[in-house]
């Protein structure tokens, strides 16, 4: 072929299919996940405010070092562009991943794991949890983090075949941009007739020789790097499903905590990431940490009692009277109309108001004063009762149902935490202000320790009632005394 001419076109037929190819393997990703720009900066905004999850990068970083793709939209390295991954499957509304051939070869094994964590059947109670919140969503990360590290120790030798199929591919791409560029010489050496000179045709040739030769060994490294990911799949699959049941305990944890405390979700969202954190920490290493459950259940409870009991509903028969009410009268006097002869003497009684009927009376406020609870805090309030619960745990989650009460009734509250004569701290939450769980958590895990002396707290609460009287002329405030014990009272006080 060497001093033959060659036409134009036929080298442009050739060599298209690896300009082609060269566009294409620059389509390649490295994330698994579908993700916008702005879902992205959630990501790397949380990333920055949490030390944990850096510290779960660098560990894995430096564990698995990772690969860069540079042909990739998005370069980034393994085990980065995993994490990332791994929170925007939680954190989306709809997550969607792409296609595995999308992705470069070195970045399959991610889309590997993170299908595994969202196939998993406990991944959508996961994601109830985490959607549109990325401290959950990253908290969810943190809890897979174990699995992740196995995940990764698993998969070990699947990354090191798809690395080698993605530099085999990039070798690929190189060759083939070689052909593009021999084609583009060989066009401009191309006589008027679309005739190339021998020299540039051969270079060409042998460009496409190379594009092939290497396009061959990309094919097999690829077949090489899907056997790795396949033998390895019935592992991963296991092992994310166990990741993301653990992680959804652990996001389902947390929250029941948080609304243990009274803290609602909407509440959570609109929290900045940094306090939260810190609000989590202190309430998982709190005095009643162990009795978030109980507390809960407390505050529900009261709730529930609240909704179902009022004084004097309407309705509620307390007895007969007379009136002209008919939706109120006694079946004995209706059964008069079925008496020709009584029918005269009803229609008199009902149009002189004189009708049996039944005595309802209608719907009453129970009280408007403030609601005071005199909690003991005493050394004894320690022991533990039935089921290993502290006596301190069931008067501190009652307290907490009755401020949850007051809250709702538009009532003041006012916690008095007492031991000893000489030990007493007034907590008050007023209705007009909100009730920061800051202020209830320092209510809640405050122990004074020492004996146990009545006059002090319920002298304080009275005095309470009567300032409250005196400047709003409320009333019927409630006192109520929580303690697992007796004292002596003078007889003067009493």
């Amino acid at each position: 072929m060497n001093g033959t001419p060659r036409p134009l076109d036929e080298l442009t037929r050739r060599s298209a299919q690896w300009l082609a190819r060269s566009a294409a393997v620059a389509e390649r990703h490295t994330a698994a996940v579908v993700a916008d720009p702005f879902d992205r900066a959630a990501w790397e905004d949380v990333h920055a405010q949490s030390a944990a999850l850096r510290e779960l990068a660098a560990e894995l970083a430096a564990r698995h070092p990772g690969t860069r793709h540079p042909g990739a939209r998005h370069p980034g390295d393994l085990t980065d562009d995993l994490l990332a991954d791994v929170f925007l499957a939680a954190y989306l509304p709809a997550p969607r991943l792409r296609e595995p051939a999308a992705m470069a070869p070195s970045h399959r094994v991610n889309h590997r794991i993170v299908t595994a964590l969202t196939d998993a059947p406990e991944f959508a109670a996961l994601h109830r949890e985490t959607a549109g919140d990325p401290y959950a969503a990253a908290l969810a990360v943190l809890a897979q983090a174990p699995a992740v590290r196995a995940l990764l120790d698993r998969t070990r030798e699947a990354r090191e075949r798809t690395g080698e199929a993605d530099r085999a591919g990039r070798a690929a791409a190189d060759a083939a941009t070689a052909v593009a560029e021999t084609v583009r010489q060989a066009a401009g050496a191309a006589g008027e007739d679309g005739s190339v000179p021998a020299p540039a045709a051969d270079a060409v040739r042998r460009a496409i020789e190379a594009a092939e030769a290497a396009e061959a060994a990309a094919r097999r490294e690829s077949r090489a790097a899907a056997q790795a990911l396949t033998a390895a799949l019935p592992g991963v699959r296991a092992t994310a499903r166990r990741a993301t049941a653990t992680a959804a305990e652990a996001v389902r944890q947390e929250a029941a905590l948080m609304r243990a405390w009274g803290v609602g979700s909407g509440e959570l969202r609109r929290m900045p990431f940094g306090e939260r954190a810190r609000l989590a920490e202190r309430l998982r290493g709190g005095r009643l940490a162990r009795w978030a459950e109980l507390i809960g259940r407390f505050r529900q409870m009261a709730d529930g009692e609240r909704a179902r009991k009022v004084e004097n509903a309407t309705g509620e028969l307390v007895g007969v009277t007379l009136g002209d009410d008919l939706s109120r009268v006694l079946p004995s006097e209706l059964a008069a109309l079925g008496v020709p002869a009584l029918r005269a003497v009803f229609a008199s009684r009902y149009a002189a108001g004189e009708l049996m009927l039944y005595d309802n009376r209608g719907e009453q406020s129970t009280g408007r004063g403030a609601v005071i609870a005199c909690v003991d805090t005493s050394h004894s309030m320690y022991a533990e009762g039935p089921g290993g619960i502290t006596r301190e745990a069931w008067s501190k989650a009652c307290a907490l149902a009755l401020l949850d009460q007051a809250r709702r009734a538009g009532r003041d509250f006012v916690g008095i935490l007492f031991s000893a004569a000489d030990k007493l701290r007034v907590h008050r939450f007023p209705a007009d202000r909100p009730a920061t769980v800051t202020d209830v958590l320092d209510f809640a895990e405050t122990f004074l320790g020492g004996g146990t002396d009545f006059q002090r707290p319920l002298s304080t609460a009275a005095g309470i009632l009567e300032q409250e009287y005196d400047d709003t002329s409320r009333m019927r405030g409630d006192i109520v005394l929580i303690t697992d014990d007796a004292c002596e009272v003078t007889e003067t006080w009493t």
